[in-house]
């Protein structure tokens, strides 16, 4: 693939060559609906190419090895950004980098902003939301709290994202419970609580489903 294409993108440069049956995992994490196509994966509208092996001057030299897996939009633009977030979400996965108009990018920088969300069918009452919440709860504004070092924000999510495709005949528009904090695995723990409590399911910044508190921690 040619090198101006990669370093377009959006591109995962990872580190390994991985494994197809793991890399199709991944992605339907983010589409549980994604499909295989002779090497390639198919999600929604975008097409993840087969890995191909890189030159390491695709991410300034940061990996000693280059595996890249270039994500292309099968017809329009994708909404909501899904092609660079399945990019992002899959170097995030398999300890890589991701690259987007020639700008490369650490998907496990802790100063990123972003945190997990619980996707809900509908916005739920805030007393109970402040009860599921741990420690003292304060209410800065209608739709955002703080309760033992997390920032909880309510709101509209934005698109449809296929991640959470099974709670959209429930409902016509989806409730997003962003959470904000240092500890990213407290943050799992919680969203995991509010996704039982209040019948939704986790998701990453990327939109990637998390299904234990580690899925939001980058590969050891």
């Amino acid at each position: 693939m040619a090198k101006r294409r990669l370093r377009t993108g959006p591109t995962a440069a990872l580190p390994a060559r991985p494994d197809h049956a793991e890399l199709l995992r991944l992605v339907r994490l983010a589409d549980p609906g994604a499909r295989e196509d002779g090497d390639d994966i198919v999600a929604v509208d975008v097409r993840v190419h087969a890995p191909v092996e890189a030159d390491p001057d695709l991410v300034g030299g940061e990996l000693e090895q280059v595996w890249a897996c270039r994500v292309a939009a099968e017809g329009p633009l994708p909404v909501d950004f899904f092609d660079r977030h399945l990019a992002e979400g899959l170097a995030f996965r398999l300890g890589g980098l991701a690259v987007c108009r020639g700008v490369v990018d650490d998907p496990a920088d802790e100063s990123r902003p972003g945190g997990p969300a619980v996707i809900l069918p509908a916005p739920p009452a805030a007393e109970e939301l402040m009860e599921l919440l741990e420690g003292e709860v304060e209410q800065e504004e209608e739709f955002v709290f703080v309760a033992g070092g997390v920032r909880v924000l309510v709101v509209p999510e934005k698109g449809r994202p296929p991640a959470a495709e099974e709670l959209l005949p429930f409902a016509a528009e989806l409730t997003a419970v962003e959470l904000r904090g240092d500890d990213r695995a407290k943050l799992g723990t919680l969203a995991l609580s509010l996704a039982e409590a209040l019948n939704g399911l986790v998701v990453d910044r990327w939109r990637f489903r998390v299904d234990r508190p580690e899925d939001l921690l980058p590969p050891s």
